[in-house]
């Protein structure tokens, strides 16, 4: 049985591993010892915290997959609380710009991107990844939705704006034409160099050397122009999954690879909506439908997906459901039901 928990030092080779396996494009998943060590400290230092009303400006939420029979960690999901305030965050933000030209009588209208810090302060979802003999069932699924349920167990620890960033557009050899068109030419760096010193270091550099001025699209080459909000084709699936929950991408974009940065209203995200708790009763819902369910302590966080039935006040689970879960019978949890 899969089921998510926080982070912990003795997961640093299962997460070495798998940051090999991304590959480039995803900041937060850096193959990086030191980074990793840092990322667990300060994610097991924002769950030891047990003020539920409490807003961290620079917390993370990092949970890990685990599978019960191996004991291995095999994906990882996560929460970063209020970005933006211990380094920037930098996003483009594409608007329209209209001129008239009364000689000419021609109306112009050129998108431009501004450099801007509107996200600072929200929180972040991302770090979504698992590994490839895993991808099936669902699961994806059940390692992002997990997350809506702990915006439900508490509320007051996130911000009221929820936002997820998307990798851009890259081919299958690697190039990202944005990238080549824009950063390229004030970082001299391959895009992959950038992206480690961004994940490993943060991003003041980025401020130290972007252009503060407005970026003319119709300047930029065809192929770049046309990535701009263009996620990777990795990210459809997980894109089509965000709008599903009411994300929406409002013209914001990564500064790196121009991929689409999406946002929600917390309590308006679907699955916060559906999500109910529920007492547990020990049984065997063998053929019921599986849902999402967490077991609300922050000190011992779990969330597991698997069958259950569900009425107005209970959810019946298995012994090994509710043993994975660290709850018995009596016991308040949270669930929201899977799309299969």
């Amino acid at each position: 049985m899969l089921f998510l928990r926080p982070v912990e030092e003795r997961d640093l080779d299962d997460l070495l591993q798998m940051s090999e396996e991304v590959g480039t494009g995803m900041t937060s998943m850096p193959s990086d010892l030191n980074t990793w060590m840092e990322r667990v400290r300060l994610s097991k230092d924002t769950f030891s915290n047990n003020d539920e009303t409490l807003f961290s400006d620079h917390g993370v939420y990092f949970m890990v997959a685990e599978d019960s029979e191996t004991g291995h960690v095999v994906g990882t999901t996560a929460i970063y609380v209020g970005i933006g305030t211990t380094t920037p965050f930098y996003s483009y933000k594409q608007s329209l710009l209209v001129k008239y030209s009364e000689t000419l009588n021609k109306l112009f209208e050129i998108r431009v991107l501004n450099l801007v810090n509107d996200f600072t302060r929200a929180t972040e979802i991302g770090s979504l990844f698992l590994r490839e003999p895993y991808r099936i069932n669902h699961t994806g699924q059940f390692l992002s939705r997990a997350r809506y349920l702990m915006f439900a167990d508490f509320p007051k620890r996130f911000s009221e704006t929820i936002i997820a960033e998307m990798r851009g557009w890259q081919s299958k050899e690697g190039h990202s034409p944005f990238w080549q068109a824009l950063g390229k030419k004030f970082f001299d760096l391959p895009f992959e160099n950038a992206d480690r010193i961004s994940a490993t270091h943060g991003s003041q550099f980025i401020q130290d050397l972007m252009p503060k001025y407005p970026v003319y699209v119709n300047l930029l080459p065809k192929d770049a122009a046309e990535c701009i909000g263009k996620p990777h084709d990795v990210s459809i699936k997980a894109i089509y999954m965000l709008e599903k929950e009411g994300f929406r991408h409002d013209g914001y974009v990564d500064v790196f690879d121009g991929g689409p940065t999406v946002q929600c209203h917390r309590s308006l995200i679907k699955s916060v909506e559906e999500a109910q708790p529920r007492e547990v009763v020990i049984g065997e819902p063998n053929d019921a439908p599986r849902h999402i369910i967490s077991n609300g302590n922050i000190s011992r966080y779990r969330v597991t997906v698997c069958a259950a039935e569900v009425s107005n006040t209970t959810i019946t689970l298995s012994q090994e459901a509710a043993t994975v879960l660290g709850v018995q019978a009596g016991d308040s949890v949270q669930s929201i039901q899977m799309v299969e």
